[in-house]
């Protein structure tokens, strides 16, 4: 099993030297530990009324994403409209926690989803590769801000993080969140892409996730999608211990988004009991974790479907995304 020693006391400043002794002092990740146990919480079967609230839950975790260069507006309020009323011809469906889009798409989603619950969630900060001066990724964020988007996703940047350049890292994470303020209101919440594929190592995984909650981010999450692989259950397993021993070392409270490659209703519910086993049912609410995708949706509501009627509905039941 993964080591899970208790956290060691938290730099005294943020300087490269001192992040560097902080991170690679954590414990290090048992990688065949970590496989192991993801691999045996996934052979967990769910009932069938701990499965209905399992799907209804999941639904209220997906952030409904479109990151395509070929998005167009009408795209956009389609999904908007799905991620209001996922089934609608079953008004028991549970919306989705939010719609994910690039930053000049905001305005059109802000709009169609004025007056209900679904927030507006935009990638920025050059989104997917990172790799943009400092004062462009800000920008593209107080635009999309500006604009109404609730939450940012943000990249890190990878290569200065392999290249052991934390403080880099780190003081990019706190400019982006100082620009997700609103002027006389909340600011938008700040998703913190680590991009888990590239990172080469679970040790990595940990130091990075920590990197990100301790320069403030509101959520880690494993992936931007576009790359492989994406959101492995061992990889989430990893950051959830990373949130669960962050929490018990400065009470405050950070949540976990996988994102890319989940697909079925079986790959969102084994994300479920990786959650309930590992950080417990704090983090089992869409305000603490949340499942990025494009297709799960229809997967999750034609299991929904079946276990309410027996039957699977027609593959053109439901709009493609």
């Amino acid at each position: 099993m993964p080591d899970t020693a208790p956290a060691p006391g938290l730099p005294r400043a943020t300087d490269n030297a001192s992040l560097r002794a902080f991170l690679h002092g954590l414990p290090g990740v048992d990688e065949v530990g970590a496989r192991a146990r993801a691999a045996a919480l996934a052979t967990r079967s769910l009932k069938t009324t701990a499965k209905a609230y399992a799907i209804d839950l999941a639904i209220r975790m997906v952030d409904l994403t479109t990151l395509e260069g070929a998005d167009t507006p009408g795209k956009v309020r389609a999904l908007s409209a799905k991620a209001r009323r996922p089934d609608p011809d079953d008004r028991g469906v549970p919306h989705v926690a939010a719609v994910c889009v690039y930053p000049d798409l905001v305005p059109v989603a802000v709009d169609a989803l004025r007056g209900s619950p679904v927030a507006v969630a935009s990638v920025a900060t050059a989104f997917p590769a990172g790799r943009a001066p400092l004062e462009a990724k800000l920008a593209d964020t107080r635009q999309a801000v500006a604009d109404g988007a609730d939450e940012i996703d943000m990249v890190i940047d990878r290569g200065a993080f392999l290249a052991g350049d934390y403080r880099k890292v780190h003081d990019e994470i706190v400019a982006v969140r100082e620009a997700c303020a609103r002027p006389g209101g909340e600011p938008a919440h700040l998703k913190v892409i680590l991009e888990t594929g590239e990172l080469a190592a679970y040790d990595n995984v940990r130091r990075a996730s920590w990197l990100a909650m301790l320069a403030g981010a509101d959520f880690i999450k494993t992936s931007t999608g576009k790359v492989n692989p994406a959101a492995t259950l061992p990889v989430t397993l990893v950051m959830l211990e990373a949130v669960r021993d962050f929490r018990a070392a400065t009470g405050r409270q950070v949540g976990v988004k996988p994102a890319g490659g989940i697909r079925t209703t079986k790959d969102a519910l084994r994300h479920l009991v990786l959650v309930n086993e590992t950080t417990g049912p704090d983090w089992l609410d869409p305000s603490w974790f949340r499942l990025g995708a494009s297709s799960l949706l229809n997967d999750l509501l034609m299991q929904r479907t079946r276990l309410a009627t027996g039957t699977y509905p027609g593959p053109d039941h439901y709009t493609l995304d």
